[in-house]
């Protein structure tokens, strides 16, 4: 199920498609382009939206399933590749939720989803201010965040 460097873009949507509807806990949860992400769509932005392959509310379709749990917000892809999104605030104190949201998406694409997993950006996770950012990036849990892969940013540019 890896996809091509080469393949084209239905080539790639197929992919991204097929791996979400063969994942019981997302089967239904495939839209076209960034409409997953509804109005957190405008943090996104990609230098040709044509070559999006579509998205998933993570958080949204699996809230049933696992109603305790911490859990991640998106993922969408692009040019074949597979980005999770968690809008969240970006302050001191958020930083070990986020970092819980960060584990539980790792153990359910691990679990529950190994051929959206396959897909993954080298680089896949990435945390969106939802407004600013309160972090210090003196503090130890601007370390802990930056340790884990994480930087929150304002807006995702894919391109």
């Amino acid at each position: 199920m890896k996809h091509k460097e080469g393949a084209g873009k239905g080539q790639a949507e197929k992919a991204f498609k097929t791996a979400v509807e063969s994942t019981p806990d997302i089967v239904n949860c495939y839209r076209k382009g960034l409409q997953a992400l509804g109005t957190h769509s405008k943090k996104i932005a990609l230098a040709n939206p044509l070559l999006c392959d579509g998205s998933i509310d993570i958080d949204g379709c699996t809230t049933r399933l696992y109603p305790e749990d911490s859990r991640w917000d998106y993922a969408c892809a692009y040019r074949g590749k597979v980005y999770f999104i968690e809008v969240h605030t970006a302050s001191t104190s958020e930083v070990s939720k986020v970092l819980k949201k960060l584990q539980w998406l790792k153990d359910w694409l691990h679990q529950r989803a190994p051929l959206v997993n396959e897909l993954k950006a080298d680089s896949p996770y990435y945390w969106i201010q939802s407004n600013g950012s309160a972090l210090l990036k003196t503090s130890p849990q601007f370390r802990r965040i930056k340790q884990a892969g994480l930087t929150p940013i304002p807006t995702l540019k894919l391109n």
